[in-house]
């Protein structure tokens, strides 16, 4: 949420190196900089919109020759990510500090701390949201290098209030976040930092434990929600590497 594919850049570019064909789709309104009002559209999307926009991208790929993807997503792509599994025929999931899925919750404050800033605006639900440098900085970048935080905060971009309310409050929006499990039945590979505090590690064990496929399960000692830095960023790329080398 907040980001755009520059995210991956990196990633891709050892998946790449490693042999694999990499792809990443810029969600909707998500290539619009901050310095400009946010899109008008914005505000009321849904996460079928999103979803629906990744399935319409990964037919594109399929009717181009490729084979089922592995679809990777970080945060609430790790759940779009899962959205979209169950719709596609799919080889593989990694799942990257993933947003809660609406039968996959677990409780923390800490999401609320990181977030009061958003979620204290009445009406918010409803609004294009930005999550604002304090929250940002204790909730997503806490522990990363200032040079880092600071440049990522400054390239975040505006996304949907709604969306982030079906996502937070999932049984007052219609529960779309829920994710039929039974269908998520191929290996996947989930990640998550111990002192991750917007998506902590409850949701990701939460989630492991729904998949029904076979789970590679890891928490990462000490890391951040923002995983995508140095030394942590090289160790995600190489577990990535080597898990799909293990399903070759």
């Amino acid at each position: 949420m907040w980001s755009t594919p520059a995210t991956f850049d990196r990633v891709r570019a050892r998946l790449e190196a490693a042999g694999h064909e990499t792809h990443a789709p810029c969600l909707l309104f998500h290539d619009r900089p901050v310095s400009l009002p946010p899109a008008p559209g914005l505000r009321q999307l849904s996460v079928r919109a999103y979803v629906d926009q990744l399935e319409a991208e990964a037919l594109k790929l399929t009717a181009a020759g490729s084979g089922p993807p592995i679809i990777l997503g970080h945060s609430m792509g790790g759940l779009l990510a899962q959205l979209l599994a169950q719709r596609i025929d799919h080889a593989g999931l990694v799942l990257l500090s993933p947003a809660a899925a609406a039968n996959a919750q677990s409780f923390s404050l800490d999401p609320a701390r990181t977030l009061k800033n958003v979620i204290l605006k009445w009406g918010w639900w409803d609004e294009p949201t930005l999550c604002d440098e304090e929250g940002a900085r204790w909730g997503i970048f806490n522990g990363v290098p200032e040079d880092v935080t600071k440049a990522e905060i400054a390239a975040l971009v505006w996304d949907s209030g709604h969306v982030l309310a079906e996502m937070a409050l999932p049984p007052l929006f219609g529960n779309t976040t829920r994710v039929d499990y039974a269908r998520l039945n191929r290996p996947a590979l989930v990640l998550v930092g111990t002192e991750d505090r917007i998506t902590p590690p409850g949701i990701a064990r939460a989630t492991a434990r729904n998949l029904s496929g076979t789970v590679d399960y890891h928490e990462l000692p000490g890391a951040p929600h923002w995983l995508f830095w140095g030394d942590l960023e090289q160790q995600l790329s190489a577990m990535v590497v080597e898990w799909l080398a293990g399903l070759n």
